[in-house]
């Protein structure tokens, strides 16, 4: 069964410890301490200097930006500020996932919040003041031909297999 996110974050605290031998709290002091303030250059920091694997440098990165402490309500309330028309959107989708079942983990990130069981199968995002992305992982499913959205490389894949554009719940 999949873990909580209380649970994946002890356990790279403890990862942490065990590769360095030294506490989570540690590398932070360091990186705040390093005066760098872009978090690529931090990470690469933490890589370079200190021999950190990709994964546990974006985490002590992470943790020193503040962003492992944000609390879930106030990210949720930060990502529907002057979009409130659409809080009954990601409400209902929130329900409906909630009703999936206990091993549905409903995450809210700064500008998103994602549905997971093993692995994110759903993410919800209010992209404009008038729309609600919702992206769905649907096994089984072909990936589509179509760009959803600019970047870079103009042919890029988004995370999800699936959009949906929603702007009510309305039939």
């Amino acid at each position: 069964m999949a873990k909580s996110a209380e649970e994946m974050m002890e356990s790279m605290k403890a990862g942490i410890t065990e590769k360095t031998g030294k506490p989570l709290e540690h590398w932070v002091k360091l990186v705040k301490a390093s005066g760098i303030e872009k978090f690529g250059e931090q990470v690469k920091m933490l890589k370079g200097d200190h021999g950190m694997t990709h994964g546990y440098a974006n985490f002590v990165c992470q943790a020193a930006k503040g962003r492992l402490d944000a609390d879930e309500g106030d990210m949720l309330e930060g990502q529907y500020k002057s979009k409130e028309s659409l809080r009954p959107i990601y409400d209902a989708l929130a329900a409906y996932a909630d009703s999936l079942g206990k091993d549905v983990d409903i995450a809210p990130k700064k500008t998103s919040v994602a549905f997971r069981r093993s692995k994110n199968f759903a993410v919800v995002t209010p992209a404009t003041k008038s729309r609600v992305d919702l992206g769905l992982n649907l096994k089984g499913t072909p990936a589509p031909t179509v760009c959803w959205r600019k970047s870079r490389d103009p042919c890029a894949r988004t995370r999800s297999d699936s959009r949906l554009r929603m702007t009510s719940m309305q039939s």
